[in-house]
């Protein structure tokens, strides 16, 4: 075994090493341990308790409006749960931006990296943390709306209600949330990859509206848009499914490689 040398001495005589101290049996951080650590990083911060808290209270208030003065035979699972989707939908992603870009906006990449070393790990445990957030998203949007449409009094509540309707309903979340850390990724900037987030779909949308005749083409590119279909509880199309990859590969792949880029090589400072 490896000991060190008293504090103050010095290792004396010819050929003397001093000593060291020997970590090469150490274990790696786990990394369930290491998205537990992300998970809790969400919620630490002000601004992500204030986002989940009201986050949750205007999905609350979203659905209760729809129930209450929608009409009854509206007050289906799929209708709440996309009612109660709207709030979520807006700020999963948001939470994904902030969670990627928190070593770098509060200047901790310096610990967090020192700790763990290799930034793979760091950045996969984010990955995951995030989406998780996403499936327990969906879990608690799904809740209410079950009970509300249990109760609701309308003739068909589970009309349209599939294994496949609902796995497109958990990719849409997924999505928003990867196209989150992507951007946030490839900004490392909170601030600007949320306005980066929200005005890009907003810019296609004004584009499209000022020149009809770019419909066709800019739906390849309106990731927002194709996104949307995965609501609907008809079946998707292959030219739908065409537009949401486009958009995707755009929106989603291209930022995160340059996101992973960024993330393993930046400085940190």
């Amino acid at each position: 075994m490896t000991t060190l040398a008293a504090p103050g001495t010095l290792p004396t005589g010819p050929g003397a090493t001093p000593d060291v101290l020997d970590v090469s049996g150490t274990r790696p951080v786990p990394m369930t341990r290491l998205i537990r650590v992300e998970m809790r990083k969400m919620r630490d911060t002000r601004s992500g308790t204030w986002l989940l808290s009201l986050v949750g209270a205007v999905a609350v208030l979203v659905t209760a409006g729809f129930f209450v003065f929608g009409d009854q035979d509206d007050r289906t699972f799929l209708n709440l749960l996309s009612m109660a989707g709207i709030p979520l939908g807006f700020a999963l992603p948001v939470l994904g931006i902030l969670l990627i870009c928190s070593e770098w906006g509060q200047r901790t990449a310096l610990v967090t990296f020192t700790l763990t070393p290799h930034r793979e790990r760091v950045l996969g445990a984010k990955v995951a943390a995030a989406l998780l957030f996403a499936v327990g998203g969906i879990l608690v949007a799904s809740i209410p709306a079950a009970i509300l449409a249990s109760v609701g009094g309308a003739a068909e509540p589970w009309d349209g209600v599939t294994v496949a309707v609902l796995a497109r309903v958990l990719l849409a979340f997924v999505l928003g949330v990867v196209w989150g850390l992507a951007f946030g990724a490839a900004l490392l900037n909170s601030a600007l990859a949320i306005v980066a987030y929200f005005l890009v779909p907003t810019l296609i949308s004004i584009v499209g509206g000022i020149w009809s005749g770019a419909g066709d083409t800019l739906q390849w590119f309106d990731l927002n848009q194709s996104s949307s279909v995965l609501y609907d509880s008809g079946s998707v199309t292959g030219a739908q499914w065409a537009h949401l990859a486009t958009g995707v590969l755009v929106w989603v792949v291209v930022p995160a490689v340059i996101g992973t880029w960024r993330v393993l090589r930046s400085e940190v400072k």
